[in-house]
């Protein structure tokens, strides 16, 4: 059961054929492009893909993003997506947001992400799952699959763009993490990466409080590289998280009758 997931973030759309649901499986083709592309993926990107069986997809961005998938889908393969909804609980994981449905959809698939892994791996921990993009989300789930809440702070191009406009005569630079920063470049670059170590931490020592048990940190998104070399705590950096979630959807909803989702 060949399965084709999408990605839709902020800036842009991440895509991966599969075999079969199932999490940490190889995909047998990827690829990416930025929102203003989305209208080339059936002619260009998606081309020589054979034709899946299912689609499975989560978005954040604008609902024309999503209509222009679901064209080139039904153009191409005649097919009709399915996206990946919010809920009170799915796959293992329980949502303790005050309105379940308003989390983001990209934060609920990395939790079901984590969840999963954590499973499959044996490991009875809780964890910090954190996505560096656009935006930063940093997010609590105990070792039973209960999200606890979470934070959202700008990521580095917001919070530059910030100072630079905000800031008279200050260019956004390019600059090095540095322990006692002696220049503008490195200072920026050494403060916004600290903000977000500086809340990753701050988050992992909440829940080691709460639970009484040291948790695992996931790292995923386009600049969880950046952030990675000033954490003080072990971490896993994983890129496939969000794809990991919607893969034990994608197992969960076409192995179960009636479907849990939505088209």
């Amino acid at each position: 059961m060949t399965l084709l997931a999408i990605d839709i973030g902020n800036t842009r759309l991440k895509w991966a054929l599969y075999q079969r649901p199932g999490i940490c499986q190889s995909p047998l083709a990827q690829g990416a492009v930025f929102l203003e592309r989305i209208e080339e993926l059936g002619e260009k990107d998606w081309r020589n893909l054979p034709q899946p069986v299912h689609v499975l997809g989560c978005c954040v961005a604008a609902e024309a993003a999503k209509i222009s998938v679901n064209t080139q889908l039904e153009e191409r393969w005649r097919i009709t997506p399915v996206w990946a909804q919010v809920r009170e609980q799915q796959c293992g994981v329980s949502n303790n947001y005050d309105f379940p449905t308003r989390l983001g959809i990209d934060r609920w698939m990395a939790l079901i992400g984590v969840r999963q892994r954590l499973q499959a791996e044996q490991q009875t921990c809780p964890a910090v799952v954190v996505m560096v993009g656009t935006a930063v989300t940093v997010d609590a789930l105990t070792a039973e699959g209960q999200f606890l809440g979470g934070l959202i702070m700008p990521g580095y191009g917001i919070m530059m763009h910030a100072l630079q406009s905000g800031t008279a005569g200050l260019h956004v630079p390019t600059g090095e993490v540095h322990t006692f920063p002696t220049n503008t470049s490195d200072a920026l670059a050494t403060g916004g990466t600290y903000a977000i170590t500086g809340a990753i931490e701050r988050m992992a020592h909440n829940l080691q409080q709460h639970t009484q048990q040291e948790p695992r940190i996931y790292l995923t998104g386009g600049a969880a590289w950046k952030v990675a070399p000033s954490l003080t705590r072990p971490f896993t950096l994983a890129e496939s998280l969000i794809f990991d979630g919607l893969l034990s959807v994608a197992a969960e909803t076409w192995t179960t009758s009636p479907p849990i989702l939505a088209a």
